[in-house]
Parts: structure tokens; sequence; C-alpha cells
């Protein structure tokens, strides 16, 4: 792989060296604070690992050791010495430093570097490096590792933390490491590492006053690190300002609970809590801090001219529709000033970059309008001044029709989609139409916030491999991105009634479709995508609302997930009933529909192996139901080689005009 520069103002390219860049694990590079050049991850040699023969070929031997070390379903995990002598052949890399004018010089010598970051003044590098022994349960993120500080020419400084093996962490979505983690460099000065440590010894379980704090230490790394923040939930951010003000970023998944809170960085404590609330509230989110660089070219807070207020930008979230919005926030009043909002009634305007508060770079579309730039000056005499002008590519798509319904389902939760019509089509005139529904579920504590619109009706209609807006143009009604919402008030979880909700919400679209008239109920076919391909099955399994179903990449026996599945924290063990009543796998002698299984033969997301498409498909077909497996070669859970992704959307025609248009 080459290695360029770009001259922003001129255009021209310059290429530097050729250096083999490893991508195995994360960011193969990161630049010098000044800009002047990059560090890069460089492979020592080029040369291919060894064959098997050369590999150790020893037994894989791995033990409980009667230590609770539960697992969620990772992909990709080494599963032998061999895999281990491959890993380390391939992920071993050197660091060097790359000078704009080409010049390469080592920093660090060969080592399993997983991450290195430059400290803002430039004097200093944060390197993470992994260490043995490996594991076949969990990715290398828990590996063990260390985590020290070098200077920038490669002279070891300190060492920050040595963490074995995070074996032990609980599946709790609110669960973590013990210990020192999240360690990353105060933005707004030069050289001080922050980091974080749980109170909890990262066991939600347990019953304290404050989960996380914040600490830092200053170059030259010696001594106590300060305390700099007392967080009452699991610390998401901390966004730094300056010596006395930073923002932190709380947050509690079991209740659902987002806590923003004003910090002084100088004093440490429980800083000032700003906003608190509900994370399922769309309609009530105040917004994100807007941030600029600062004199180390960092992401910092934006202040106003004279220090006192900050900024936030947001999508602005309504009954009718995102409005997107950029406020100026008083912090010590805790009071904000709404500067631009952005119109939505015929189109939807979104913030791509704040300037500054006086100027915005936006992104506005339609329906039918193609996202274009603009700059947007606010203040006595705004003005918006094209940047771009794009014609619309897909001219084929530009007559389709798209409007946003909303509905109720029998239980009285709001409900919304949005449908997509032929070009041209006339009720009156052509009748009702076959339909075709893509929706993926999601859970919610709260039923009034399920219904929550979280989009525009004005968004332009673009195509994507994985859409369904395509068969439009073959006669289709498209229901896209219908809301699925599971909902678990109280001490109940989502998951308790997954199956009866699921049916509740295609019953309540397939109602509104036919009340307005456009759809023939009897000929409805549902599609999803991962957790959605779960849903299709389900749906197919405990109902006959649907002529058939297009299911990819999903899972479908959770009994192969019995460490948690989407959002789902319990195991097996605690709800057993909850997870056979959700697999489909058990209720395969039920789908009587027609359902297409799609999936990529190498999919390494957690918990939806290629197996569980193949097992679902052969107890289809032993079963006497109609089913179809197609696997595509060498894809992953997305999928991205051209010939995949036009034979997976020819599959999915064939099927529709064989089941649902022709039935």
């Amino acid at each position: 792989m080459a290695l360029w520069t770009v001259d922003t103002a001129t255009g021209r390219a310059r290429r530097l060296t050729e250096p083999v860049l490893s991508a195995v694990l994360g960011a193969p590079f990161a630049w010098a604070p000044d800009g002047s050049g990059l560090y890069v991850r460089v492979r020592p040699t080029l040369a291919p690992c060894p064959g098997d023969a050369a590999l150790p070929l020893g037994p894989a031997v791995q033990e409980a050791t009667g230590v609770r070390a539960p697992a969620r379903t990772w992909q990709d995990l080494l599963h032998s010495p061999a895999d281990e002598a491959r890993f380390a052949h391939y992920a071993t890399t050197r660091i060097q430093r790359v000078d704009l004018d080409g010049k390469a010089a080592d920093v660090l010598p060969p080592a399993l570097y997983r991450g290195i970051a430059p400290a803002p003044g430039g004097a200093y590098l944060l390197v993470t490096e992994l260490r043995r022994p490996f594991s076949y349960l969990f990715p290398e993120s828990r590996f063990p590792s260390t985590v020290r500080v070098v200077t920038a020419a490669g002279a070891p400084v300190a060492t920050l933390v040595q963490r074995d093996l995070q074996d032990r962490i609980p599946v709790d979505f609110d669960a973590c490491e013990a210990g020192r983690r999240r360690f990353q460099w105060r933005e707004d000065e030069p050289a001080t590492v922050a980091w974080v440590e749980a109170q909890d010894g990262g066991v939600p379980s347990r019953d304290v006053p404050l989960r996380d704090h914040v600490y830092q230490l200053r170059a030259p790394f010696a001594g106590e690190p300060a305390l700099v923040f007392q967080a009452k939930y699991r610390l998401q951010e901390m966004i730094w300002g300056d010596a006395h003000t930073a923002v932190a970023v709380e947050g509690w998944w079991k209740t659902r609970r987002a806590r923003t809170s004003l910090v002084d960085p100088a004093q440490g404590g429980p800083g000032r809590p700003l906003f608190d609330r509900s994370s399922e509230d769309a309609y009530g989110d105040p917004g994100t801090f807007v941030t600029a660089r600062n004199a180390f070219n960092r992401n910092t807070l934006l202040f106003s001219a004279d220090r006192t207020r900050l900024y936030l930008e947001g999508e602005g979230c309504g009954p009718q529709g995102n409005r997107p919005f950029l406020d100026a926030f008083d912090p010590r009043a805790g009071k904000a000033e709404r500067l631009w909002q952005a119109d939505g009634a015929a189109t939807y305007e979104r913030i791509v970059r704040v300037l500054d508060p006086a100027r915005l770079l936006t992104q506005i579309q339609g329906p039918a309008r193609f996202p274009d730039l603009h700059l947007r000056t606010l203040g006595p005499k705004p003005s918006l001044t094209p940047l771009t002008r794009t014609e619309n590519p897909y001219q084929a798509l530009a007559g389709v029709t798209r409007r946003t319904l909303h509905y109720k389902r029998a239980d009285g939760v709001d409900l919304s989609a949005v449908l997509h019509l032929p070009p041209g089509y006339d009720p009156a005139r052509d009748g009702r139409l076959p339909v075709l529904m893509e929706a993926y579920p999601t859970e919610f504590k709260d039923a009034a916030r399920a219904g929550q619109v979280k989009e525009s009706p004005n968004l332009f209609s673009a195509p994507r491999w994985s859409m369904p807006l395509y068969w439009t143009l073959r006669g289709y009604a498209v229901l896209e991105n219908a809301k699925f919402p599971i909902v678990g008030q109280g001490s109940a979880e989502p998951n308790d009634t997954y199956v009866e909700q699921l049916v509740a919400n295609a019953k309540a679209a397939i109602d509104e479709l036919d009340r307005l008239g456009v759809g023939d109920r009897r000929r409805v076919a549902c599609m999803g995508h991962s957790y959605g391909a779960f849903m299709v099955a389900n749906l197919l399994a405990h109902s006959d609302l649907f002529a058939a179903g297009i299911a990819r990449s999903g899972a479908y026996n959770r009994t192969l997930t019995p460490f948690g599945f989407q959002a789902e924290e319990r195991t097996y063990w605690q709800a057993p009933g909850v997870y056979r009543a959700m697999s489909p796998f058990d209720a395969a002698d039920r789908i009587k529909a027609p359902i297409l299984l799609i999936h990529g033969d190498a999919d390494n997301n957690p918990g939806t192996f290629t197996l569980q498409s193949e097992r679902l498909f052969q107890a289809i077909k032993g079963l006497g139901g109609k089913a179809r497996l197609v696997l595509l070669p060498l894809e992953s859970h997305s999928y991205a080689a051209r010939e995949n992704i036009l034979h997976m959307l020819w599959e999915q025609d064939q099927w529709l005009e064989t089941y649902v248009k022709g039935r």
C-alpha cells in the first residue's frame, strides 16, 4: 500500500513511501500534532506466514477454573496454536514516523501494537501493546495488554497499566473491566493523559453511589493521579474545553438514563448536572456540544467570544419529523437560546459542520432533491449560499412518491413507517398493490417514547444495496423502516412478550395499508437483515399475515447465543422460556409461508454464524416447508462485492415475483 499526501489548496498528491500498513489492529496511522508527518505501523517483514507444516501443531486446550467468565458469541476467534502463530506473525508491526518529504525512521521495535496516539503537544506517544497469553473465547480487544507512554523518539517514560486477559466482565450492557480503562490524551493540554476507573469493579449489580471516576496524570507521568470527575452512571465521553471547563457524558442502560454534567477538571468531584433524561426520549434531546479545533489541532469545546456560552447542535426530533438546530447554551444558568432551526416544511437540512457560531455548513435535501452543501450565515443579515449543485443520479426513481404514515398498535402504542409508491400510481386506476415491508425491532422501556418519530419525511430516497426501494419500479408498495418497538414496562423486560408485540406491530402496519386502499393484504412480504431477519422468521412462524419472507444474515436459534443477544442481557439459564419462545428454529414446523434465506458464508458478526441459516433451512426442508438458501461467497455480515449484491437483488426479485405478486 502506498502512502500519499494531498495539498488541499492545489489538489496535488505526492507519493511518500511504500510501507505495507497493518490494518489488522485498527487505524494504521496517526498524524503528528503539528501535521509534519505520520506515525505508522509497518510490517517488519513482507514474508507470508509459514505453511501449516512449520506452525505449532499441538492440541488446542481450554480450561474452566471455577471462576465465572461469560462470553457473548464472538466470531473470528483463534482456535489453535497454529492460529496463534498466524496472528502473531501478521499482527506484529513496528512504529515508524514518516515525514512529509517521504523520509521514514523507526520509533519503536517490532511488537503487537494495538494503537498509537500522539500527545497534543507532540512530545509523547500513548502506546497500547498486546501480550500473551491469547484467548480462544474472546477477540483481541480482550487480550492482555500494556498501556505506556514513550517519547516521540520512542524512549520509555511510564507504564500506565498492565491489563490481564479481560475474561471476567459480566455480559450486562453496563458492565466494564475493572481497573484503569479508556486511556486518552486531554485534548486541551500538551501532555496530560486521562483514564476511567470503575468504582463497582465493573459489575452493574453492585449497589454503589458512583460508578466511575476519571483521573488524569500530567507529564512526566510520575506521582499520584488527580481526580477529575465522579460519574453517577457509566462514563461514555469526556469533551475537554480548558483548564476549568469540560463536559462529561454518562449513561446507564438498565434504566435508560442519560446524564450530561459540567466539570471543572481542576477541582474534581461530581460536576454540575446539565441534563438528566431518558435516553429513549428523542423529543427531549438537548443535542450534543459543538467542538472546534484548538491550538493543538484537536477538537475541544467551542466557546463564545466572551467564553460564557457553549453551543449545542441536535436533530430536533418531533412528531412532524426532524428539524435540526443550533443553540447557544449558558452552562452556568442552564439556559439555551435558539440560534437556528431548519424549516422542515419541504426539505431536510442538517448541520454538517459548525464553522463558527455565525456560519454553518449544511446539507439540504428533499424527497426528489439530491443532497447538496450550502453555507448558511446567521445573524442580522442571514443568507444561504449553495456550494454544490448535483443532479439526481437516480432518475429512474425520481417519480417514486414518499410519505410518512402514522398509525397505532392495538394496545395504543404510536407507530410510523415510510411508504413509497410507484411512479404515476393511481389507487382508483391501479387498485391495490403487492407490498414489501422492511423493519427492524427495537427495544424500549417506555411505551410513549417507543412511538416517537426520529426521521424527517423529506429525506431524499437514495438507493442502497440493502433497501427495498427498488421494488417500487416493479409495481410494489414499499413500506420502509416500519417501526417495530418491543416494550417492557416497569419490571418487565421487552423480550418477555416479544412474539406478541412483533405480530401486533406487523398487523397494525398491514391494517393501515389496507385502510389507505393501497396495499393488498393477501400479498404482503416481510424483509429484514440481521435482527430484522430474525424478525422475519418469527413473523412467518407465529402469524399468517405474510405471503412470503426474505431473511438475510440472521440468527434463528437463541440457544446458540446463550449469554445474551441484541438488547437481551439475561442469559439462557436465567430466562430459558424467553430464549425458546423467541427462537423461530423451535417453531420451524409452523413456518408455512415461503422464506428466502440469504447469508454471507464468512459472517463475522457475533451470533449470526452462517450455520444459523443453514440449520433453519435444513429444518424447514425436513419438515416439508418452502425455503431457499443462498450463501454469498466471501461475504461478511454486510455484503460488498458487486456480483454478490446483484445476485442477492435477483434472488429477492424472483422470490417476490413468484410468491407475492403472482399469488
